[in-house]
């Protein structure tokens, strides 16, 4: 329904964010970003289940993180415009699309952002759980970062 109702809208569609639109700058939690990135809520923090539209300026990543949960929790990713990349430690980077969808269980150290040369949105979809709480960690490097 949604991509009915926005893709009336040509505007929308030719602006970076795919058809929900680019948001306002993720002022909040720029400081786990390296560049800029912009968030756009679809449902209240206080839903039972929290989605965003997130979008990256190219080459913008966030820090690696953990999702914690006692039970439940984790995030899940459903890439929606442009390319982008998702590691979780230890294994190689995933190239992003839209239609891709990433699951990522609780526990899980990763990061995920822009590729080098494209602007990049998914919808966060942050996974209901017991005890939920995000780690922010150490920014990926621009050495990690051009690796790839």
């Amino acid at each position: 329904m949604a991509k009915e109702v926005w893709a009336d809208d040509e505007e929308s569609t030719s602006q970076h964010g795919g058809f929900f639109g680019l948001g306002e700058p993720n002022d909040a939690f720029a400081q786990y970003f390296i560049g800029n990135s912009y968030l756009k809520p679809l449902t209240s923090p206080g839903a039972s289940v929290f989605i965003a539209n997130v979008t990256f300026d190219p080459k913008c990543r966030n820090n690696w993180h953990i999702h914690h949960a006692s039970k439940g929790g984790g995030q899940i990713l459903v890439c929606v415009d442009g390319l982008g990349w998702y590691q979780e430690e230890g294994k190689p980077a995933q190239s992003l699309k839209p239609g891709d969808v990433v699951t990522i269980p609780a526990e899980v150290k990763h990061w995920h952002g822009a590729q080098a040369n494209s602007w990049f949105s998914h919808l966060a979809v942050e996974r209901p759980g017991e005890n939920t709480s995000n780690e922010w960690l150490e920014a990926v490097s621009d050495d990690e970062y051009n690796a790839l």
